[in-house]
């Protein structure tokens, strides 16, 4: 099978972003486990997913268009942590890091998309 997807930046820093947001949300309440921190790893996954997925597309308009899929996905991601903070289930230094990589992610597939876009 060929795995264009796994020779993409983006879709490794994805990759890392889901895994640290799982991590990260193994230590919350109890009352959360099927709210907001499923909601969060459900986006933190869909990202990676949807790289992956455009890569295997046949055009890149359709995988354009699957790393938009990915930018809304982050946002999602973006605002679930935002309030896992603000909840304070999420310390300083932990969101810091998360919102670091999240923000590394936005800044590669805004590249990537500029890339594609260029190559028409």
């Amino acid at each position: 099978m060929n795995k264009p997807h796994k020779k993409l930046d983006a879709w490794a820093t994805a990759v890392d972003l889901a895994q640290l947001v799982y991590k990260a949300t193994d230590r919350s309440p109890t009352k959360e486990q099927f709210g907001l921190a499923n909601q969060a790893r459900r986006a933190a996954v869909s990202i990676p997913s949807n790289i992956a997925e455009g890569a295997a597309r046949q055009t890149k308009k359709e995988f354009v268009q699957f790393l938009h899929i990915s930018k809304g996905s982050l946002s999602e991601l973006d605002t679930q942590l935002e309030l896992a903070r603000r909840l304070e289930y999420l310390g300083q230094i932990e969101w810091e890091a998360l919102n670091e990589l999240l923000e590394r992610v936005d800044r590669m597939l805004s590249g990537l998309i500029r890339h594609l876009r260029a190559k028409r």
